[in-house]
């Protein structure tokens, strides 16, 4: 089963494949794709109620014996004084959200997309001894989003909510609440992302406890592996829904981490993710925090990180290459790639048309194979400095996070580019690895199947990739070039200028 929070959507995966169902939404009334954007144009919030409301319109039951799902990233909830009471209390003749309604601090929730806490970022930053300090620390400099500066804000600006509020959730978590019957622990990858856990040591750092609100280290409980399982299904789903009373609850995760597991990366893997903007997920052993990117923990495998480097300037970019310098066609965008070199005779191009933010620049910036600076290329060098561009950052910034190409490294490739074979093999040549190509529609709804069963099989020290084995396997799409690596080293001598 899977969740859409935003949109209020229930997707339902079973032998007959149901259809996703509309929910009514009473407490999405006002919203738009679920949140709320406040006048500041800052602000962005959604009704916590409403995602109460989304767990009590389940088409019927699981009849399994794990039981997982995966959170909005960063989002948090503020459970009222006494709400913990009224959990353990559920009545299975009334609707969740009914009983639910007087039990949160904050009723419209920060999510992701809130970009109001610059102060409180800063804060946080000169607290611990500055942005590349913080990052070291729990793996990201200050994020607005980043619910550590989102509870600042609450303390600083509702004093009066905070000190009632007794317990301090993820989207994650809060779910993984909801079912349990009682407050669920923060697992180590989407605590990551809050700006306060030592990802080293995986526990809250006192510094950032201390510079974001008191009494903090209490109100979010202690952490747990992320394959943890958290306890068994609350009496209130077993009455009203007819779960098995056996059914365990692992730790639930955010939206990146379960998209991880969906994908199914293994160590020295990338996914890339070809979309209006570009992701890249990294599996890493020894990672090393930049101002640029996150590091996270693994959420598969507690000993190990994962990292997240974010690029906008993705497809739309790509279109307007193809439209400026290939006739609008993609047919004529790949022929161009076809009948230039792979190193494009020395030519580097790097094309920024929005404000990038990894790293923070703006324009087109070419140049020649003498190291100069030129203003424009004829139509096919532009395509392939365009490509072999975005793919150099991505490969220098994932390096800088501690990135290896290893033996038996794949690249998976995601999201609508990756349905250009050509555009991959300048992805294998840039990397000098291998590229697969995977289905990924849900991959955080599969993802989080697929740790329910491994959370399951924690106890017996299967690994990860074993749960996963007999799921179908990626498909090879391009192999690199013969030479690729002489390329890539005449390269590295011209990207410093820009990356």
């Amino acid at each position: 089963m899977c969740f859409d929070m935003f949109d209020m959507w229930i997707v339902h995966r079973n032998n007959h494949n149901s259809p996703a169902l509309p929910i009514p939404r009473p407490f999405a009334v006002g919203t738009q794709g679920g949140v709320h954007v406040h006048e500041d144009g800052l602000t962005v919030t959604s009704p916590v109620l409403m995602w109460v409301q989304v767990n009590t319109e389940i088409p019927d039951p699981l009849l399994s014996s794990a039981y997982l799902m995966g959170g909005l990233q960063h989002g948090s909830v503020y459970w009222k004084t006494g709400a913990s009471q009224v959990l353990t209390n559920l009545s299975p003749d009334l609707l969740l959200h009914k009983q639910l309604q007087a039990c949160f601090s904050i009723k419209d929730s920060p999510v992701w997309m809130d970009s109001s806490t610059t102060a409180q970022c800063r804060q946080l930053e000169a607290a611990v001894g500055g942005a590349q300090a913080l990052s070291s620390l729990t793996g990201s400099r200050a994020y607005e989003r980043f619910t550590g500066n989102q509870i600042a804000k609450i303390y600083q600006q509702n004093p009066e909510a905070y000190s009632h509020t007794e317990r301090i959730s993820l989207v994650s978590s809060f779910a993984a609440s909801l079912f349990l019957g009682s407050y669920s622990p923060i697992d180590y990858s989407d605590g990551s992302g809050m700006n306060l856990l030592q990802i080293q040591d995986k526990v809250w750092s006192q510094a950032c406890l201390s510079a974001c609100a008191p009494h903090l280290e209490e109100k979010l409980g202690s952490p747990v592996p992320s394959c943890s399982v958290v306890g068994a299904i609350s009496s209130y789903y077993v009455q009203r829904y007819g779960f098995p009373p056996g059914c365990k609850v692992v730790a639930f995760t955010g939206d990146n981490p379960a998209s991880l597991a969906g994908m199914r990366l293994e160590e020295g893997d990338i996914a890339v993710s070809l979309g209006t903007s570009d992701t890249l997920f990294l599996w890493l052993q020894e990672p090393i925090p930049a101002l640029e990117g996150h590091i996270f923990c693994n959420p598969v495998d507690p000993q190990h990180y994962m990292a997240l480097l974010c690029f906008k300037n993705g497809s739309l970019m790509r279109e307007k290459i193809r439209d400026e310098s290939a006739s609008c066609s993609w047919s004529d965008f790949s022929k161009a790639l076809r009948s230039t070199e792979m190193g494009n005779s020395g030519n580097l191009g790097f094309y920024f048309d929005i404000m990038e933010i990894t790293p923070e620049i703006i324009g087109r910036h070419r140049f020649s194979a003498e190291n100069l600076k030129v203003s424009a290329f004829p139509g096919d060098v532009e395509v392939r400095a365009l490509i072999e561009g975005q793919f150099m950052a991505k490969r220098i910034h994932a390096e800088g996070l501690g990135y290896r190409v290893m033996p038996k490294t794949k690249i998976l490739a995601t999201g609508g580019a990756s349905h250009n074979k050509d555009i991959l093999q300048v992805l294998a040549d840039v990397f000098g690895a291998p590229v697969y190509v995977i289905d990924t529609a849900n991959s955080a709804c599969v993802g989080s199947a697929y740790r329910a069963f491994h959370g399951l099989a924690a106890g017996t020290d299967l690994p990860f990739s074993e749960v996963v084995k007999l799921a179908p396997n990626p498909q090879l799409a391009a192999t690199p070039s013969s030479g690729a690596s002489q390329v890539r080293d005449h390269q590295n001598l011209v990207i410093g200028f820009v990356l």
